[in-house]
């Protein structure tokens, strides 16, 4: 029997565990959030769209500021500026393949700006593709409502304002570097090479 031997032995470090001090933890990802906006988007389009059908009379516009800014109901079977009238099917189909194709980028999604854009498209495109596949004169032909015209710009609606002020935003974010990942084109080879100098 040996005395004076201790069998206590320092505890191994596990290269799992260690956490690296200068790496910063990812960004959470931001998919509840693009789909949260998104459904609320379609929530205040859906609503609008109601009660234009309703309270409005097509041909009979309702002034809001004088001739400036009034309602007035319109079905639209084209795309924006009324272009593309007879390809309502197309434009159901291409409207489709961009719900599609925000549902997958936004499943990696870790920017919040990114998602807040993504998800004012989403709702947008849902809205209008709803119109498109329920609205009279049939599925992948129906025309979307309309009901809100500004100055001499063409009858809108949430669903369209959505999409344009979602479509602004994602191009400046690619313009000044924000990825949909949450980092900035640039800034991560910059530390590095800041940090490989020093």
């Amino acid at each position: 029997m040996m005395v004076g031997v201790s069998d206590d032995r320092p505890p191994e470090e596990n290269p799992a565990n260690t956490a690296d001090p200068t790496t910063e933890p990812a960004p959470p990802q931001r998919l509840r959030t693009l789909l949260v906006l998104a459904a609320v988007v379609l929530g205040l389009d859906l609503l609008t769209k109601t009660l234009a059908v309703a309270k409005l009379t097509p041909g009979d516009p309702v002034p809001i500021i004088g001739d400036f800014a009034r309602l007035s109901l319109v079905r639209n079977p084209g795309a924006a500026f009324s272009m593309a009238t007879g390809m309502t099917w197309l434009l159901t189909l291409v409207a489709a393949a961009v719900v599609i194709g925000v549902v997958r980028i936004g499943r990696t999604m870790r920017s919040l700006w990114w998602a807040i854009g993504l998800g004012m498209v989403l709702g947008g495109a849902v809205g209008n593709l709803g119109d498109r596949l329920f609205r009279a004169p049939g599925p992948l032909q129906g025309h979307v409502v309309d009901f809100v015209a500004i100055g001499w710009w063409p009858v809108f609606n949430v669903a369209d304002s959505a999409i344009v002020c979602g479509a602004i935003l994602l191009v400046v974010l690619t313009v000044f570097g924000f990825e949909p990942n949450g980092t900035r084109v640039g800034h991560g080879k910059t530390g590095a090479s800041e940090g490989s100098a020093a």
